[in-house]
């Protein structure tokens, strides 16, 4: 029954002053117990997506290099799976939103890179990444096997499915997501609920876990909305973190309910896959 701890944190004005209290933090839940460990998306930047600026792409990282590196060691020392989203330089204006996954001895077991990209006011994604080709890796980790996938693909059962296809029992999603002020008095609680209740139905149509780790705090004119949270099988809330407060979020998982879940409600022996072959057209014209 492994324990999953999600950081649910604020900016820096570093990377130098995030990556030390990130570290402090993961130490921290490593010495509560917790067996696997997830940051909340970019941790180590503020969310710099809201404007469009150039300059900000010098806080992309080479990946793997020195910055993963670094993490394998933390995470081989505290024999705990870490999972890190972070801001990846691939190449020569190549750049991606990227998730590192290490294995409880330290291994880079690889990486995702984020494949759905938005755009909106306060969200202007599309100006810095290029949309991920990795596919829908599911790693088989030291404590159980898991998906990753970033932020905006949250809004997306394709992904969610395909990874759970894959054999994720515990599907998990950095993000950083929160309220504009012209927005929240009308739409602020319909937005979370939205996004929450998404994401539980993804784990009731997959039948695994879901854990959602987001930012906490006001950057610029964004309120992130906190909220991290784990859903089991059946779509219960089992854990939930605060709106304004950094927390690390502590939740034991029993991945055996996984299998259970699956054989009393079997939706994957049940799909249809002679009749899904227009899901991967635009518009059904």
């Amino acid at each position: 029954m492994p324990s999953i701890a999600l950081l649910q944190s604020r900016a820096f004005p570093t990377k130098a002053e995030s990556l030390a209290h990130h570290e402090n933090l993961i130490r921290e839940a490593a010495a509560r117990g917790a067996q696997i460990i997830v940051t909340q998306e970019l941790f180590l930047t503020p969310y710099f997506c809201t404007v469009q600026d150039p300059a900000h792409f010098d806080l992309a990282d080479p990946l793997p290099g020195p910055l993963t590196d670094r993490l394998g060691v933390l995470a081989g020392e505290l024999g705990v799976v870490l999972v890190s989203s972070l801001f990846e330089k691939r190449g020569p204006g190549l750049y991606h939103n990227t998730a590192a996954i290490h294995d409880a001895d330290g291994s880079l077991l690889g990486l995702y890179r984020k494949s759905h990209i938005p755009q909106d006011p306060a969200f202007e994604e599309k100006f810095y990444f290029t949309p991920g080709d990795s596919g829908w890796p599911v790693w088989d980790t030291r404590y159980g096997k898991i998906g990753v996938l970033i932020c905006w693909d949250q809004w997306y059962p394709e992904a969610a499915r395909l990874m759970a296809l894959g054999g994720a029992q515990i599907l998990i999603y950095p993000t950083a997501i929160g309220w504009l002020p012209d927005e929240k008095p009308t739409l602020g609680e319909a937005q979370h609920n939205a996004w929450e209740t998404v994401q539980r139905g993804h784990a009731v149509a997959n039948g695994c876990y879901v854990a959602a780790v987001n930012r906490t705090g006001t950057e610029g004119n964004t309120e992130f909305w906190g909220r991290s949270f784990v859903a089991n099988p059946y779509g219960e809330l089992i854990a939930r973190a605060s709106t304004d407060t950094e927390e690390i979020l502590l939740c034991d998982l029993d991945l055996r309910q996984v299998e259970e879940f699956r054989r009393i409600w079997p939706f994957f022996r049940d799909r249809r896959t002679d009749a899904y072959a227009e899901l991967v057209r635009r518009w059904r014209e």
